[in-house]
C-alpha cells in the first residue's frame, strides 16, 4: 500500500485549517503570495477557479498534494471580496441584508505533474438588518478578512436566514469538491486519513 502524500494548504485562512483539522488530516501551511486582482470582464466562477489554481501551482512539492482555494461573493452583478476596513464592512453587510447572494469557492489540487480544479456555489440569504446591527457586527472585527464581510461559522451565523448548498463552501472549503478532487489523484478520505481510492468510483460531483 502506498504511503499517503504530504498535504500542503496553500492558504493562510484559519477557517480552512480548522476544517482540515476537523477531518483529522495532518497538513502543512505554505501561504502563496499571488496577485489576486480580477481580470477585466472576469466572472466570479472564472476568477475563483483561476486564483485557486494559481495558489496551488506555486506551492507544489515532490511527494505532496497541494490545496489552493479562493472564495468570492457575488451580489447584484458585483463581486465582493474582503472589506478594506470596518466602514467598508458595514457597507457590504448592509448591501447583503434582506437579500440573496452567491458564494463561489474555487478549489485546486496539485502535485508536481498536474493540477485539477473545480468551483462550488452556494446561495445564501441574509435576514433584514438595522444599520446599528451592521455596525455592531463590523465592530467585532470578524468580517475584515472574509469575502463578503461575514463568517458563517462565527457570530456572523446570526445574519443568515437560510442557505442552499454546501455549508462548508460558505466557509471557503467546498467539502464535496475536495473529496472528489483527491479521488482524481487516487485517494479517498478514510475518516482521519487518506487511503487509496477503490477502483471504479469515478462519479462526478
Amino acid at each position: 500500500m502506498s504511503d499517503p502524500p504530504r498535504l500542503i494548504l496553500a492558504s493562510g485562512s484559519p477557517r480552512r485549517a480548522d476544517v482540515l483539522r476537523q477531518l483529522g488530516l495532518p497538513f502543512e501551511v505554505e501561504i502563496s503570495a499571488i496577485d489576486e486582482t480580477l481580470l477585466p470582464a472576469e466572472g466570479p466562477h472564472q476568477a475563483a477557479e483561476r486564483l485557486a489554481r494559481a495558489k496551488a501551482s506555486v506551492c507544489t512539492r515532490r511527494g505532496a498534494l497541494t490545496f489552493g482555494f479562493d472564495t468570492l461573493v457575488a451580489h447584484g452583478g458585483e463581486i465582493l471580496g474582503k472589506p478594506t476596513d470596518t466602514g467598508h464592512a458595514v457597507e457590504m453587510v448592509g448591501r447583503l441584508a434582506g437579500d440573496e447572494h452567491t458564494v463561489y469557492s474555487g478549489i485546486a489540487v496539485a502535485d508536481t505533474k498536474r493540477i485539477e480544479s473545480a468551483v462550488e456555489t452556494t446561495r445564501v440569504r441574509f435576514r433584514q438588518l438595522e444599520p446599528r446591527e451592521c455596525e455592531a457586527y463590523a465592530a467585532t472585527g470578524e468580517p475584515l478578512d472574509k469575502a463578503g464581510a461575514y463568517g458563517i461559522q462565527g457570530v456572523g451565523a446570526s445574519l443568515v436566514e437560510w442557505i442552499e448548498g454546501d455549508f462548508f463552501n460558505v466557509m471557503g472549503f467546498p467539502m464535496q469538491r475536495f473529496l472528489h478532487l483527491i479521488g482524481r489523484f487516487g485517494w479517498s478520505y478514510g475518516f482521519g486519513e487518506l487511503v487509496p481510492r477503490a477502483m471504479g468510483n469515478d462519479e462526478d460531483v
